[in-house]
Order: C-alpha cells, then structure tokens, then sequence
C-alpha cells in the first residue's frame, strides 16, 4: 500500500515550532492581563450535546455546526465560548459567587467556507462578567479598559475602542416610527461599514420599507461627527422622546464619563453610533476594536452587554457583558502585516549543553541541572556527532546560548559558554553561566508581542 500523503484540511492552522511560540506568547499576554482584572479560568468540553449548543437554534448556527453521532448521543462540536458558559453558569449557578467573572481561551469549530484569515477551527480568548438578577452598568464601563491594558500589552498603541449603546439605536428607531423593523434595521446598520451608506439606504427603502425620510434622519444620526462628548452632546437634543433612548444615552454617559478614571486615553476611545452588533441578544453597550493604520481588517476585538445569559437552560435571570478576540485571525494578520515582533525568543530552549565526549557526559548533566534550577531552559545534546553537527544543531535551532564541555572543561568545573548571536566564549562555572544568560536574555524575554 502506497503511503497517504500528508496533508491538512483547508481552514485549520498549523504552525511552525517558532510561529507556535510566538501565538503561545501571544495568549500568555492575554491570560495575563485577564487575570489582572480578576478575571478566572475556565475551560468547557470542546463537545457538547447538540441540543444544549442549539438550544436557541436557527440561521448560519445550525449550517455551520459540526454535528455527529456517537451511539445513540447527537453531539456537536462548540462553535463559540459563549453558549457553554451559558451552560456552565446554568449548571453552576448555585456553586457560584456573582458577579462570576471568567476568562477562556479555546478552539472554536465552524464548517464556514474557508478563506483568507477565516478558519474553520480557531481560537477565541473571551471574558465575560454575568450578574445573577441585576449588573451594574460600571462593569460595562471597565470593559474598554480591559481591552485597552490588552492590547497595549501585546504591543499594540494604535487602536481604537469603538462603543454605542443598542438602546440608544432602539429608542432612535422608535422615535423614527420603525420599532417592528427594529431587528432588520440594526442588522443594516451593521453593514454600513462594509457597503456604505448609499447601499444601506437602498435596503432599508426596498427591503424593509422603511420611508425615504426616515432612513435619511437615520443615516444622519449615526454619521454625526465630533468628539465623544460632543456626539453626547447631540444625543441629548434628542432626550425627553423615548424612555429607552434616554436610558441608553444614561448608560452610554456612563461609560465615557469613567474612561480617564479606568486610564483609558481619548486617542484609544470614540463613541461611534454605526456601532450596532447585529446580533439579537445584545441589549446594551456594544463594542468594536479596530486598529488604526489597518481598517480593512475589521474588528479585532467585539462584544457587549446581554440581559440574559442562559435564558434557554433556566428561569434565573442572569445578566453580563463581555467580549471575544479572534486569537487565530489576529495572530494570522499580524503575521501577514509582518507586525509580530522579531526580539521574542522563539527557541525551543535558552541554552543548549553539549559534551564532547562520553567522559564529559556527568558533568554535563550536572551543569544542565544546575541551569534549569536557575530557570535557564536547557537542552543536552546527547547524540553522538561531530562538533560541527553540534554547534551546528544549537544555530539552525535559535538557540541563544551554547555550553561546550570538554575534557578539560569538566576537569575544571567550568563550561565554554559561547553567544551564538556575537561568536563571543567565555569559561564560566554553571552558577556564573545561569546568571550570565539570564541577565543577557532578560530583555528578549519581556519585550512584547507585536511590533506597532
């Protein structure tokens, strides 16, 4: 039988053990400055049963999951981390304290088709903060700073939180006349970014009819131009017409009053009412993160506020807010843009201990044991070669650091550590040794992930 060739299946990503380190370091970052926020760890099961992952069920969610049968279980593949906290929290919710804050970084599974910085198995790295009855609006205001501290973490300066609030744009249309086109209405609006306003006018008009004048007061007040507080401002011209409007606008308030407090700049921060979030079941503050010098990739970083997590799996109202970063599609356009940074140490080890000879080999190990003690990652090369092969397996590797044992070397106790990047030895005992390559590493190992 002739060998099958090996191949991966288009949509699922693979990488390179250096591209691999730098995506490792990359959600180390974000579990960090999760964690920062008091934000716990969680993991869910990557399957679940079918009816709890489409308990709300309908549109591209039932297309697009990966559904089987095992026996006589219909189990399905998760397709985000937000129905299985929903789920979870369910679950859990006697066993919780609230507010339950959690962050999770997972593999999602959708059978979309395949394209350019789109994939079918991907990860997200989400947070969420759920309420058991009520939850403060001033955890929708901490939200931008979380995604602020996030971002500027990685590396990246230039970005900027776009956020609106889905009640202002709910009790505009209800000023507008158009509370039955509402839903149709939000998910056009969503698109005004990617088609413009003259095509979003058309569907409005034509699809869902709503009235040329309306649409045109519509398409008006979301391009209203200014500063946070100045589109503040103009939005309060129109208080005193909807109850809803008015609490959205109070919450929206809220929100940009605490961003300088929350340390979040006004550079990084707008208001931008075209925000909408098409999806049905926010119901307050919604964000959107783009970068600024790459606007054609869209949203990095989405999210908001939803009055009912787990609505389909019990009677317990339990509010939240959160947000997800597509870990896979950012960390694929950042190499694309050639952004990420070139100082990280993607090296399978810090220093590689390399005897010349059987009788080098105890001192070797003790030298690599004493170095992993100090935290010096630390391979022995124990493969019998010639030295060119050795020294040549520490280079192709980007290992930074070698530790040539030889004879006389284990004789004195000393190793000849060469600087692989420089070509400079020097003979260091393994204490002296650890402590040089760290302090000469320290750097590489604290610079950030993205070069902005």
């Amino acid at each position: 039988m002739p060998p099958i060739k090996p191949h991966t299946l288009s949509g699922f990503m693979e990488l390179l053990p250096e591209e691999q380190t730098m995506m490792q370091r990359l959600m180390d970052t974000l579990r960090q400055s999760y964690a920062l926020y008091g934000f716990t760890p969680l993991d869910t099961p990557v399957i679940e049963a079918a009816d709890v992952l489409l308990a709300k069920g309908g549109g591209e969610t039932e297309k697009q999951i990966y559904r089987f049968q095992k026996g006589d279980s219909d189990l399905a593949l998760r397709f985000d981390l937000t129905v299985p906290l929903a789920k979870y929290v369910a679950l859990h919710c006697n066993e919780l304290t609230f507010p339950f804050r959690r962050y999770q970084i997972g593999k999602v599974y959708r059978g979309e088709r395949a394209q350019r910085g789109r994939f079918r198995e991907f990860y997200q790295a989400d947070i969420d903060v759920i309420g058991d009855g009520k939850l403060d609006i001033m955890n929708e205001a901490e939200i931008p700073a979380v995604i602020y501290r996030t971002f500027h973490a990685l590396g990246l300066d230039r970005f900027r939180i776009r956020v609106n609030n889905r009640k202002v744009l709910n009790g505009f249309f209800a000023i507008l006349g158009l509370t039955e086109q509402a839903g149709d209405v939000m998910r056009t609006v969503d698109k005004l970014e990617k088609i413009g306003p003259d095509k979003v006018r058309a569907i409005l008009i034509e699809d869902f009819a709503v009235p040329a004048a309306a649409a045109d007061e519509l398409l008006s007040f979301l391009s209203c131009p200014g500063s946070s507080a100045e589109k503040l401002s103009f939005l309060e011209t129109y208080r005193g017409r909807n109850e809803v409007f008015d609490a959205g606008l109070t919450e929206l308030a809220t929100v940009v009053n605490y961003m300088d407090a929350f340390g979040v700049p006004e550079a990084n921060f707008e208001v931008d009412l075209t925000i909408a979030r098409g999806l049905d079941y926010y119901t307050g503050t919604v964000y959107e993160t783009v970068l600024t010098d790459h606007p054609e990739i869209g949203s990095v970083c989405s999210g908001g506020r939803y009055d009912n997590l787990a609505e389909y799996y019990t009677d317990r109202t339990l509010p939240g807010v959160g947000i997800s970063i597509g870990v896979t599609r950012l960390f694929y356009v950042l190499q694309e843009q050639k952004m990420l940074s070139g100082e990280i140490l993607t090296a399978p080890a810090d220093a590689v201990v390399i005897p010349m000879g059987a009788d080098c080999l105890p001192f070797a190990v003790e030298t690599a044991t004493v170095l992993r003690t100090a935290g010096v990652r630390t391979q022995v090369y124990f493969e019998e070669r010639k030295f060119k092969q050795k020294i040549g397996f520490a280079d192709r590797s980007g290992i930074p650091f070698a530790l040539i044992i030889g004879g006389d070397e284990a004789a004195e106790g000393v190793a000849g550590v060469k600087d692989m990047t420089t070509g400079e030895q020097r003979k260091l005992a393994p204490a002296d040794a650890a402590e040089h390559i760290l302090a000469a590493l320290e750097a590489r190992k604290n610079c950030r992930v993205i070069e902005d």
